[in-house]
Parts: C-alpha cells; structure tokens; sequence
C-alpha cells in the first residue's frame, strides 16, 4: 500500500515537473497558449501585464483558479483523488515560479508541438495514477457526477475562449498556434492514458467473488456477471463488466493485479450509458 502511494507522489512529482518545462521553456517563451486552466493563467498573466498596473505570474493564477474547485471536489468528489490533484497544481505552482523563462527554440512551430507533448506527457502520467492535474479535470469530474453528458464541450468552450480573446488582443498567428498545441497533447494523452470520460471494463476471472467484494469496497459501481467458459480449456469462469470513469481505472487496475494477476481484462470506450449509473 505505501509503496503505491509513494508511487503516485513520485509520478505527481515528475508530471508537475514537465508541465512547468513545457509552460516556462516552450510555451510561455512563444506566447503560444495551453489548454485548460493552466492556458487560462497563462493569459490572465499577459492581459495583466499589459493592461494592469501590476502582474501576476502564471504559476500564482493557476493556484489560485484551482482553490475553489478543490474546495469542491474535497466534499463533493473524495478526499484521495482530490488531494494528490492539488498537490499536483501546488508543486506545479512552485516549479513554474523556480525554473526561469527561457527561450529554448525560435521558432514558434517547434515551441507548440513539444510543449504540447511534453505538458501532455505529465497530464498522461498523472492519470494513469489516479491524480489528475486539477483544473478542468476537476470539473470533468464534477460535472460526472451531475449529468451524463460529453465534458469535451466545456473544454472546448474554455479553450475557444482563451484562442479568441489572445487572438483578438496579441495577433492570431500565436493564438492559433495554440491548436497545434492542443492536437499534440491530446494525442499524447491518448496514447498513454485516456481521453475517455467513460470506460466498459470486461474481466474474464475465476476469482469472481474476491474481485466482487474488493471492488465494492472501493468503488461504488454496479457490476454485471455472465457466466464464461475458455473455448480451448474448458475451464468455467465469470465474465465480470463494469462501467467507470476514467478518473476510476487506476484503482480499478490495481484491485485486478491483487485479486486476481492473470484476469483477462479487456477496457473499452463507453460512448453513452442509459439507466442506472451512479452520478452522485
């Protein structure tokens, strides 16, 4: 148990780290703009520094616009996954104010694509460990819990926002960068984790009891039993499925590997659910 969770605040760790690279030695540099609320503080930063008396760096904005969600999803969501979110945007806090903003690369291309890809890399990692990197996936979550409905539309809403109000105000070339940016992290992202809010999980297991009562006891999802049998062994088993959140497969996975190591587990995208899927 403690050696997964020192696993998991290393991986906070390293996620936070590559975000504050990418921010401070890519994007930043170029004026290129992130997603989500990290893209959000970094243009709150500029249009302060260009039209207020004062400035306020990107790391301090992104710490601040992430207090009331976390507030949130401390009561509303859980306390686990909420706290190694906010560890995450905290450490994410102090890289950006230690590392310098440099210029790595001139030319602009190069800055979207790897600060795209290096950002993403930190967001990959930090959900395949069961964090998240605060912000909008917080919100995701949230929003989860009240409707089953895409959450894709509230990203690309904040992110319309942020390409707009840059390109209108600092010049569109920049701003319109920002949409390399976006394609490579999201790409990123699904190669190492997944952008899916919700997954089918399929377990083909003879331990069909154990992994019952262990994931009950940690998540409260419905899970559906169909009898198996393998077609070469003709050894009876229980096909097991599931509906999660992605926020959820990471102790999902782990539940598997100590019950039941050699489960046949096969996960799924879940386009729609219809019925009764616990949202609160």
């Amino acid at each position: 148990m403690y050696i997964v969770e020192a696993k998991k605040i290393i991986v906070v760790v390293i996620g936070a780290f590559l975000n504050a690279i990418a921010m401070n030695f890519f994007l930043i540099p170029a004026n290129v703009y992130a997603s989500g609320f990290t893209g959000a503080a970094q243009l709150l930063s500029k249009l302060l520094g260009s039209f207020a008396p004062f400035n306020i760096s990107t790391g301090i904005l992104l710490f601040v616009l992430n207090v009331p969600v976390t507030i949130i999803a401390w009561r509303k969501i859980g306390k686990s996954f909420t706290f190694y979110s906010f560890i995450s945007v905290l450490l994410s806090t102090i890289f950006l104010e230690v590392l310098p903003v440099k210029h790595v690369s001139p030319d602009i291309l190069l800055n979207a694509v790897f600060g795209g890809v290096i950002a993403a890399v930190g967001v990959g990692l930090t959900l395949k460990f069961g964090a998240s990197t605060g912000g909008m996936d917080i919100i995701a979550m949230l929003l989860s819990k009240v409707k089953d409905k895409p959450v894709g539309v509230y990203f690309f809403m904040l992110n319309s926002i942020i390409i707009i109000t840059a390109g209108s105000i600092y010049g569109w070339q920049n701003a319109l960068y920002t949409l390399v940016t976006l394609y490579a992290s999201t790409r990123v992202i699904d190669a190492i984790h997944t952008r899916h809010e919700k997954l089918t999980v399929m377990i083909v297991t003879n331990k069909g009891e154990e992994l019952k009562k262990a994931i009950h006891a940690k998540l409260v999802r419905g899970i559906t039993s169909v009898p198996a049998k393998g077609a070469f062994t003709n050894q009876n088993k229980e096909m097991m499925m599931i509906v999660i959140t992605r926020y959820e497969l990471y102790d999902l996975e782990q539940i598997i590997r100590e019950e039941d190591p050699t489960a046949f587990t096969n996960i799924v995208e879940t386009a729609a659910v219809f019925g009764a899927f616990r949202k609160d």
